[in-house]
């Protein structure tokens, strides 16, 4: 099983396969505007600025299981990630990303790539980098900082 497998909505309802996708190494993202970690989207952004033109793509995912640290508004959650941090990646529709009711994609995220104290994601910001064949090859902790994922990255062009 692959990250193809799955399903997601943009900000305006459209439903998108991830097989969009196919063939680019990724970096999906649980996001959260009002978060301590928050200005972690101005280095994926820079991330994602120096390796679009080879394919890579950074998904972001708000959510707001983690002390409801994002807008209720949906274009709020865009307008300040844009404004803000400069955000131009694909952003989409909040998401549960833990528990039960979790997002299809993010227990097979979590199931794929164990965390260190438990499988669930712990906070927002958690990492997971895709390679090319939509396969998980390894997740990130809230706290790592983008930068540090870039010899990462390279491995997978």
């Amino acid at each position: 099983m692959t990250i193809y497998e799955f399903t997601v909505h943009t900000p305006e309802g459209r439903e998108v396969s991830l097989k969009e996708y196919g063939g680019r190494p990724l970096l999906i993202v649980n996001t959260a505007s009002k978060c301590g970690f928050t200005p972690q989207l101005k280095e994926l952004q820079k991330l994602y600025d120096l390796y679009k033109d080879k394919g890579f793509v950074i998904l972001g995912f708000p959510s707001s299981q983690f002390m409801n640290q994002e807008f209720d508004n949906m274009q709020h959650t865009l307008d300040f990630c844009r404004v803000n941090y400069g955000v131009t990646f694909p952003v989409f529709t909040k998401t549960t990303v833990k528990g039960e009711e979790a997002h299809p994609l993010f227990k097979f995220l979590t199931e794929s790539k164990k965390g260190l104290l438990t499988n669930e994601i712990k906070w927002n910001f958690t990492k997971f980098l895709i390679n090319r064949q939509g396969h998980v090859v390894k997740r990130y902790a809230p706290q790592t900082n983008p930068t540090k994922i870039e010899k990462d990255l390279k491995k997978l062009f």
